[in-house]
């Protein structure tokens, strides 16, 4: 038997068959002891019917010694109505002769009389006892399937009402085990519940003392790992937002420097550190992307028109990409209300669309779409990514096998995003119903799928 691995159930089987093997030991204790008294009560009875017999039977003889009639000495006792009995008895003189016996008495059933007491013989149980200085005896027999009958007949009686309590104590013993188990799937369904960036402490005060501790060491487990992503994105951020300026300034000196170079040596030298601080300028700008993603606050108040923020993303990037084909760009005809923050979609939208441009083929539009159920297409033509490239490429600065200038942190941001609303980022290669090319999906929730969601007051 395979034991379980769910707590509430080896504590429910535990005790129920427990509790059900205490009551059958109680139950073959008590058929042992209710066997032995009724054999006590048997042979009781056994004994004051022999008593109660004797004596009558030696009047009756003796009042027939004078009778005339001296052939006829054994008489059967007459019976009024026809009845199951139980008790047979045989009287016997010295020389074993009987003289007496009840009416469905079977002689063979009957050793002859060697002393007073109990006897048994494979299929009765006798009592003897004598008369007249054991010159009249008498023999009381019971069968023993009569015992066995009674006995059966009893055990079954208490084993009927032992059947239905089982049972019922295993399903007393599960609810009770159940109810016990309440704050603890509480507990559980509070913690599977929380988003990946959710790391504010568990309610512990109304647990049983024996799962109190582990909940505020869980909480003290989410006190020390908040501290340590607030410290690490608190750096991240600020690092970022402190190479602007500085790369800003060292940027239009650079640009000034190659206005203002004397020969083509020192203008080539510029121009390399101007695409260097470029560089440097697009990563400082992803990184404050990426710090503001996993930092949370990616829940607007109120539900925005998505489409019409990816309408102003791809109008935006579309003066200033070097795409032969541009954008194919399909929107749903009404709006598609969400409760993403507007500037966390957009950058989410940008992101994407970037990664499509940097790495898709030339040859092709970037495809677009975004349905009105929720989910945000982002397709592009070129080779297909391997499997185990494809399974990498969210991770931050990882690039595949690009050849392309980008820092690697695109899809990273994306997938921060997306956890951090709720939603789900899914990567594929080669596109759906192609070939070749690569796909990037965005779902997330919409407003009218949102729960509590009422037209009366559009609040998230």
């Amino acid at each position: 038997m395979m034991w379980p691995k769910s707590l509430q159930w080896r504590l429910s089987l535990g005790l129920g068959l427990g509790v059900a093997l205490l009551w059958a030991i109680a139950a073959a204790v008590t058929a042992h002891n209710l066997r032995h008294e009724m054999n006590e009560v048997f042979d009781s009875a056994l004994e004051e019917t022999a008593q109660r017999i004797l004596p009558l039977a030696v009047l009756d003889i003796i009042g027939r010694d004078g009778d005339e009639d001296d052939d006829e000495t054994t008489r059967r006792v007459a019976t009024l109505r026809q009845h199951d009995e139980y008790f047979t008895y045989v009287v016997r003189n010295a020389e074993g002769k009987v003289l007496l016996r009840s009416h469905n008495a079977d002689l063979a059933v009957f050793p002859p009389f060697t002393h007073m007491g109990f006897a048994d013989t494979p299929t009765h149980r006798l009592y003897f006892d004598a008369a007249l200085r054991g010159t009249i005896s008498i023999a009381v027999a019971e069968p023993l399937a009569h015992r066995r009958t009674a006995a059966r007949e009893a055990l079954l009686g208490l084993a009927l009402p032992l059947g239905l309590i089982v049972p019922l104590s295993l399903i007393g013993v599960w609810g009770i085990v159940r109810v016990s188990m309440a704050p603890i799937r509480t507990l559980r369904s509070g913690i599977e519940a929380r988003g990946g960036g959710d790391l504010s402490p568990v309610a512990a005060d109304d647990l049983p003392a024996e799962i109190r501790p582990i909940a505020r060491a869980v909480n003290r487990l989410l006190a020390r790992l908040r501290r340590t992503l607030e410290a690490e994105r608190s750096f991240t951020a600020n690092s970022a937002h402190e190479l602007r300026t500085p790369v800003a300034a060292a940027l239009a000196q650079t640009q000034r420097l190659i206005a203002e170079a004397a020969d083509d040596t020192t203008r080539e030298r510029a121009q390399q550190i101007e695409t260097a601080l470029r560089r440097l300028s697009r990563l400082s700008e992803k990184l404050m992307q990426l710090a503001r993603a996993e930092g949370g606050r990616l829940q607007a108040a109120e539900p925005t028109d998505v489409a019409a923020i990816l309408r102003m993303v791809v109008d935006e990037m579309t003066g200033s990409v070097d795409c032969a084909e541009g954008f194919e760009l399909i929107l749903p005809g009404s709006p598609v209300l969400s409760c993403i923050d507007p500037d966390a979609f957009a950058i989410l939208a940008r992101n994407l669309i970037e990664n499509a441009l940097k790495h898709g083929s030339r040859s092709e539009p970037v495809r677009v779409a975004l349905s009105p159920s929720g989910e945000l297409s982002v397709s592009n033509a070129g080779p297909v990514v391997l499997p185990d490239v494809l399974a990498r490429l969210s991770e931050p600065f990882e690039r595949g096998r690009a050849q392309v200038d980008g820092a690697g942190l695109g899809l990273a941001i994306a997938k921060a995003i997306a956890s951090g609303t709720g939603g789900k980022i899914e990567l594929i290669s080669p596109r759906e119903g192609r070939q070749d090319g690569f796909e990037a999906r965005f779902t997330f929730s919409t407003y009218d799928r949102l729960p509590g969601h009422s037209d009366k007051s559009p609040i998230c």
